[in-house]
């Protein structure tokens, strides 16, 4: 039977990928996303998805997500809580309290009032999945990025025990930590440590390798394989664990 879902942040990089992926299945795919032209874009290359121009962080717009995804869709089978955002690079002492309490509204309130709205539907069909997505980083830590790698030991927290409370009534719960994802992000943060060092492109993209074990960056396909298999019968006994796709980040800076 067809899976009905909804990706937050779904219009691009990987959040497109795993929006097309469940789409390329068969499903029903409901997603949505801040930026009006990804959305469009996203929208006008698949003809039978539907999507929500939204900023997740603010509730009412989610709440308006979640109605027009359940007026189409009907009840929520999966849910992929794919939004993120960085947050503030500075030193502790130096981070603006706006910038930490955005920080957590988009990467933590906004998925726990997502599962909130979908969890009473996944009750009424008898089960689904949820997958939220974390970060490499909150086990290599990372010094200057203290509110986003905050926000995602949060995100596990949430993933942990929502997987207890839920998994009697059939519904899965858990997290995926990408490591360096080969996305238009990546290649940014890269670009930019070339441009302020002098040092070649090809240099500090071997730096960050250089502390992934399989020597590997992580392609969007790559997350979505492993949210599609969470999200099937082949991980219908998978819950609670909390999934690094990383090639094994052992360090960063």
């Amino acid at each position: 039977m067809a899976e009905t879902v909804l990706v937050t942040g779904g219009a691009d990089s990987v959040g497109r990928v795993m929006a097309e992926a469940f789409a390329a299945r068969g499903d029903r795919v409901h997603i949505c996303d801040i930026r009006a032209d990804a959305l469009a874009a996203t929208l006008a290359a698949n003809p039978g998805m539907q999507g929500t121009l939204a900023d997740v962080g603010e509730p009412e717009e989610l709440a308006r997500v979640i109605a027009e995804a359940t007026g189409w869709l009907g009840d929520i089978s999966v849910l992929v809580n794919n939004v993120g955002i960085g947050g503030p690079r500075a030193g502790i002492e130096d981070i603006e309290l706006d910038a930490w309490d955005r920080t957590l509204a988009v990467n933590v309130t906004a998925m726990f009032h997502a599962i909130k709205r979908v969890v009473p539907g996944m009750k009424r069909r008898g089960g689904g999945a949820i997958v939220n997505f974390s970060t490499g980083s909150t086990r290599t830590r990372l010094p200057g990025r203290t509110a986003y790698v905050v926000s995602k030991f949060a995100v596990e927290g949430l993933t942990l025990n929502a997987a207890r409370e839920l998994g009697p009534h059939k519904i899965r719960v858990n997290a995926i930590l990408p490591g360096m994802i080969d996305n238009a992000r990546m290649q940014g943060i890269i670009a930019a440590k070339s441009g302020e060092t002098g040092r070649p492109v090809k240099a500090i993209e071997a730096d960050y390798l250089r502390f992934i074990s399989l020597r590997e960056k992580t392609q969007p396909a790559d997350l979505a394989a492993m949210v599609l298999f969470l999200a099937s019968d082949a991980g219908r006994l998978v819950t609670g664990e909390l999934i690094a796709v990383s090639g094994n980040l052992e360090w960063e800076d």
